[in-house]
């Protein structure tokens, strides 16, 4: 689908994978409290004692505010520019994909070198989306 809320619909999927990490975390959270594995006084101020399957969780869901922000932010300009074709939703779409295969590898493998290969692939699809965006912007101005 393209059009001028073309971008909208990877934004939803994008939210949507921050949202079941949200509470994917509270829920490995809880378990571990209810567990014994951890108690609150423990974690009032650090996240390291908590069992690192929980861990794991929650840092990736951290990591849903770093570049994902960016992809937020470009979309928004996206759209206001008109920069919503075929190719911008592609290229949005396969962000997405890189940020969901990034959680899966991470909260299940955690093989760094797997997760930061496509991590890197998912930056690279996020700076042609920017290039593209500018792109736009500089044959905006006469």
């Amino acid at each position: 689908m393209s059009g001028p809320l073309a971008l909208l619909y990877p934004v939803l999927a994008q939210v949507l994978l921050t949202l079941i990490l949200l509470f994917w975390t509270a829920r490995a959270r809880l378990a571990a409290l209810r567990a014994g594995s951890v108690r609150i006084p423990e974690v009032a101020l650090s996240v390291e004692p908590w069992p690192d399957d929980v861990r794991k969780i929650s840092n990736n869901f951290h990591n849903q505010f770093e570049t994902p922000v960016l992809f937020y932010v470009l979309c928004g300009a996206a759209t206001f520019l008109g920069a919503t074709g075929i190719v911008m939703t592609l290229l949005a779409w396969a962000y997405v994909a890189t940020r969901l295969v990034h959680s899966i590898i991470h909260v299940t493998t955690n093989r760094v070198r797997h997760r930061f290969a496509i991590f890197a692939v998912g930056v690279a699809v996020l700076i042609a989306m920017w290039v593209v965006v500018v792109v736009q912007l500089v044959a905006a101005f006469p």
